[in-house]
């Protein structure tokens, strides 16, 4: 059933209920202001630090196949062979992507974290999200350090989930429970969304005891499903991260259990980060059936939700369906791997209406109208421009998790995958027109 919220209240209650931390963490953030050397302009930035009481050699990650990764990426594929885990540290406004002294400046924050924890600076994770381009204010974020370790506390994720944000509306946690074990998960990402992890910070928390070969066979798995079937607008992110740490304090009961509850946490978390996307008004779910293999049924799904002109159709709750029928077969055209694929067997159904049959569509006044007002049933908002004449969200939470269903049967095999992507609205270019200024 989707979830539905009254108020922005009601739905800071619902994040804060998923957001107790797993035993063994600790979690804290802090603020600095500081002058950007490439534009001049004073900005703001939150310092994150999540703590393990102890390092862990369980911790899983998964990072962007952006060529022109940032330097947190680059520090921390090499992270992944060190023997423990101490600590992460996440700034969000500069992404710290190409610059000359990148890496040098995360490896500095790192020794910073580990020197003010008692730890080793190399089993400290950095990660970083924002501007691209712009260098890291380094001085000012050392001499942060000690403020973010004095704000750390056992108690809840929200104050990290909240930090790590920048164009997001508002927080996004997720967990569940495994026995007696918690998992807990937040995610940073509004924009420059598209599978291959889409454009965010993922950290997956749990005190479950889930040995570091086994998390590192699951968390693909669990991404693969989730993240890696989203899209917002197309684009690949140079800072991606998606990372999962175990303090390991509690036995796990079933680790396939944990599989299950790590890959819906996973799957609720995608959905809020599309629903969280830059002007977003709807989130589009594609399923594409009896498809010859699932990575070709991925694609196509992708081709839809990534088509300007049905972005925008569902956007004014046009149910103009030769758009869905335009960028399936523009797809279908392009891969060698829907060649065997016989459009007279395809069917493709909005919530429910079938509206193609057989490769022939099946439409009326009727179903149009249909279609039309369950589009708009499914909008998050509706806006007009404000007194400047710019677009803007006039909410900063979400009311409901209603999607528009478009489901297409091929009809030539048994492999299916469903894709979750956004509309295009004034909104996500006013935000992008003026994301630096």
């Amino acid at each position: 059933m989707s979830l539905r919220f009254s108020s922005r209240q009601a739905h800071r209650e619902f994040v804060a209920a998923q957001a107790p931390l797993p035993r063994g963490f600790r979690a804290g953030a802090t603020s600095l202001s500081f002058t950007s050397a490439e534009s001049g302009k004073i900005a703001k930035m939150n310092i994150s630090l999540i703590a393990l009481d102890k390092p862990s050699p369980d911790f899983a990650g998964m990072f962007t196949r952006n060529a022109f990764p940032g330097a947190p990426v680059k520090v921390g594929r090499k992270r992944l062979a060190e023997s423990v885990l101490s600590a992460i540290v996440v700034n969000n406004k500069v992404s710290n992507v190409a610059t000359p002294t990148g890496i040098a400046d995360a490896q500095a924050i790192c020794d910073a974290v580990g020197k003010a924890l008692g730890v080793d600076g190399n089993t400290v994770m950095p990660s970083s999200t924002g501007v691209i381009g712009w260098r890291l204010p380094t001085d000012q974020i050392i001499a942060g350090i000690p403020g973010a370790v004095a704000s750390l506390q056992r108690d809840t994720i929200f104050p990290i989930a909240e930090a790590i944000m920048t164009t997001d509306l508002y927080p996004k946690v997720r967990s569940a429970q495994v026995g007696d074990g918690r998992i807990v998960a937040i995610a940073k990402g509004a924009g420059m969304i598209e599978p291959h992890l889409a454009t965010m910070l993922v950290f997956i928390l749990t005190d479950l005891q889930i040995p570091r070969d086994t998390l590192r066979a699951i968390l693909p798995q669990a991404v693969d499903g989730s993240f890696n079937c989203l899209s917002v607008d197309s684009d690949t992110s140079t800072s991606d991260t998606v990372l999962a740490v175990s303090s390991g304090l509690v036995p796990c009961p079933d680790v396939a259990a944990f599989e299950s509850a790590l890959t819906a946490v996973c799957s609720a978390l995608a959905g809020d980060v599309v629903r969280n996307g830059e002007g977003v008004h709807h989130v589009i779910r594609i399923t594409v059936s009896n498809a010859p293999d699932r990575e070709l049924a991925r694609r196509l799904g992708r081709a839809v939700v990534n088509s300007p002109l049905v972005k925008t159709a569902v956007l004014g709750n046009d149910p103009n369906v030769g758009r869905i029928a335009a960028a399936l077969g523009k797809q279908l055209g392009l891969d060698e791997a829907a060649r065997s694929i016989s459009t007279d067997r395809v069917r493709i159904a909005i919530g429910g209406q079938d509206v193609m049959v057989g490769g022939q569509f099946h439409l009326n006044g009727a179903i149009e109208k249909r279609l039309s007002a369950l589009f708009k049933s499914a909008e998050l908002y509706s806006s007009a421009p404000n007194a400047e004449g710019n677009f803007v969200p006039p909410i900063d939470y979400p009311p409901h998790e209603d999607t528009v269903d478009i489901l297409v049967d091929l009809g030539s095999g048994t492999a299916e995958c469903t894709v979750l992507g956004a509309d295009l609205s004034h909104e996500y270019v006013t935000e992008n027109a003026d994301y630096r200024s």
